[in-house]
């Protein structure tokens, strides 16, 4: 079984919804952060991982004496990757976004496969509750704008280990709703949507429903940091407006200062000391069956 844990904005809560379920999680559990542009997973799991992994994207590279200058491999770009200058190609390989019709096309083969780095994949392991868990992250190149050939080699990677390991999954997916969130998503068995009960929280949850409904996956949401001060109407509007939707309200979870406390120090709240960590122990334990089952039922929690 694989789940994303996303949201339609960054700061929403999803990460640290990922770190609290992992420790309560029954059964074999491997961990990915897909949130390569700014991944924080390893902030409160504090993983141990193995060397980096380099992965790259094929571009072309020009052989100047070959090229002719015909202008074949110029058109046949949708990125605006290659332009002409005078009678020779230039190419722009931060916009290549590795389809190869340049190389195909060129009549002279005046263009040889080059590599531009994306970023790394790192495996290793992570302490979820009291036991050790896989752990898969990848992280961009500093600068790299592309995420998404990254996130599929984490795919490939990530199915390797489900071979010779299976094991259910949990992903902490980038925020948002562009290609990298759809791209991590797309093989999901389900969907745990964590929402901000705040004007943009809400508009921002919307979008993101609108988004992975479409990948006809069940779709659960976590309504997060509830009872804070001047939320209230934002509370009531999101409750009502998931009743609307036939959304299932797996769990909501409360504003605690405790809890900020034990994230701002590296620690989910779940391993937060005395009563604090009990009481979100209790919540996630009930939370991880509830989507156990909301999983496997299909979306009929």
């Amino acid at each position: 079984m694989r789940i994303v844990i996303a949201s339609g904005k960054g700061g929403a809560g999803k990460t640290t919804v990922t770190a609290c379920l992992a420790s309560q999680w029954t059964g074999d559990l491997m961990l990915v952060d897909a949130d390569v542009e700014a991944p924080n997973l390893h902030l409160l799991l504090h993983p141990s991982l193995a060397e980096p992994e380099m992965v790259c994207l094929e571009v072309p590279e020009l052989l100047a004496d070959k090229c002719t200058g015909c202008g074949a491999c110029r058109p046949i770009c949708s990125y605006g990757a290659i332009a002409m200058l005078g009678a020779k190609p230039m190419f722009f390989k931060e916009m290549c976004h590795g389809c190869g019709g340049c190389l195909a096309v060129c009549p002279e083969h005046a263009l040889s496969v080059a590599q531009r780095e994306l970023g790394a994949l790192l495996l290793g392991t992570a302490r979820a509750g009291d036991r050790s868990v896989p752990f898969l992250i990848g992280r961009t190149r500093v600068g790299e704008a592309m995420t998404p050939p990254l996130l599929r080699a984490q795919e490939r990677r990530l199915a390797a280990e489900l071979a010779a390991h299976p094991s259910d999954v949990l992903m902490d997916a980038p925020p948002g709703v562009s290609c990298p969130a759809m791209t991590a998503a797309r093989n999901a068995d389900a969907v745990l949507l964590v929402a901000e009960p705040t004007p943009f929280g809400l508009y921002d949850f919307k979008l993101a429903h609108a988004a992975f409904v479409q990948l006809g996956r069940p779709v659960g949401v976590v309504i997060n940091r509830v009872g804070m001060q001047g939320n209230a109407a934002c509370e009531e509007e999101m409750r009502a407006w998931c009743a609307g939707a036939k959304l299932t309200v797996l769990a909501e979870l409360p504003f605690e200062r405790e809890a900020a406390e034990a994230y701002a120090h590296g620690v989910p709240p779940t391993e937060a000391q005395g009563a604090t960590g009990q009481r979100w122990r209790q919540r996630f334990a009930g939370l991880a069956v509830k989507l156990r089952n909301f999983a496997e039922g299909a979306g009929h929690a």
